[in-house]
């Protein structure tokens, strides 16, 4: 077994916790359980952000990754200069996707920026992103259509993700400007309640999502997790990715916990669906191979 969970300071409790999980997963499959801690994480919702940089330099990013067990993380950057920083300091350990976020184009402004798809396909030209966003669509604008047609393009033309932080409409949106665009919806939904998410995994089946910042509801109170929460697991256990969003600094101060907190609920799943959502689904969405071997390589 790994040693990585037991550098931590501070969550000796949350380890107990794992430890003690005995409640059966689904009624036929005991969970992982401790066991939970061998397993490997893709980390599919991370910001390396300019306020970021000099306070964790990219070595320390990476550090923070091994001390956790994450193998592999998804990244996107406000500016994009970020993501390509750590994508060129630890190859390996890197998915680079293409956030449209620079300059004064933020995420309440991005789709009115002057040049905004020149900018993202002249840096999809650049870099080998594997996904575009995420990015913020906070209230639908029927003015927007012609800019996400031609980013719906660029991503069918590399045979890429769009990562879409957003409510349901937006996404049923998306599907309908073009049912084959490939989507990961950011925090599956992050407020969206729990029957709605689970309505639109069912809506649009290919649909993916990170669960990033939903570690609270997913875990519920008591011994067991959310019951709503968890039929969306089962039923959707091959379109899931744990994730952290590191969107403010305070989130890497925190990134140990973060990822507990994913082991945590992961432990009370059978080990084949906490497989799955901790790796195995990325590994699939990806190409990739995401082993713990890779902790403490570039």
């Amino acid at each position: 077994m790994s040693d990585f969970r037991f550098k931590r300071p501070g969550l000796v409790g949350l380890t107990v916790a794992l430890s003690m999980s005995s409640a059966l997963a689904d009624g036929d499959h005991a969970p992982i359980g401790d066991e939970v801690w061998n397993l490997p994480l893709f980390d599919a919702h991370v910001h390396y952000k300019e306020p970021a940089w000099d306070r964790y330099p990219v070595s320390s990013i990476v550090e923070l990754m091994d001390k956790n067990g994450v193998a592999m993380a998804l990244v996107s950057s406000t500016p994009d200069e970020g993501t390509i920083m750590l994508w060129e300091y630890a190859p390996n350990r890197i998915v680079p996707e293409l956030r449209p976020y620079h300059g004064a184009a933020g995420s309440s402004n991005w789709t009115k920026a002057e040049g905004m798809d020149a900018y993202l396909e002249g840096r999809l030209e650049s870099y080998p992103h594997e996904g575009i966003g995420e990015f913020h669509i906070r209230q639908l604008d029927m003015s927007d259509e012609a800019l996400f047609r031609k980013i719906i393009a660029m991503a069918k033309q590399r045979d890429i993700y769009l990562h879409v932080h957003s409510g349901t409409e937006p996404i049923r949106w998306l599907y309908g400007l073009d049912p084959e665009v490939k989507i990961i919806w950011a925090h599956a939904g992050l407020g969206t309640p729990a029957p709605e998410v689970y309505a639109l995994m069912d809506e649009f089946p290919e649909l993916l999502a990170d669960t990033s910042l939903r570690e609270y509801s997913i875990l519920g109170r008591g011994e067991n997790l959310d019951p709503q929460w968890l039929e969306i697991i089962f039923d959707f256990q091959d379109r899931l990715m744990i994730g952290s969003d590191t969107w403010v600094n305070s989130q890497w101060d925190s990134y140990s916990e973060i990822m507990t907190m994913n082991r945590l609920w992961l432990s009370k799943l059978p080990r084949e669906v906490a497989e799955k959502i901790a790796y195995r689904n990325a590994e699939r969405y990806f190409g990739r191979e995401i082993s713990m071997e890779q902790i403490g390589t570039k």
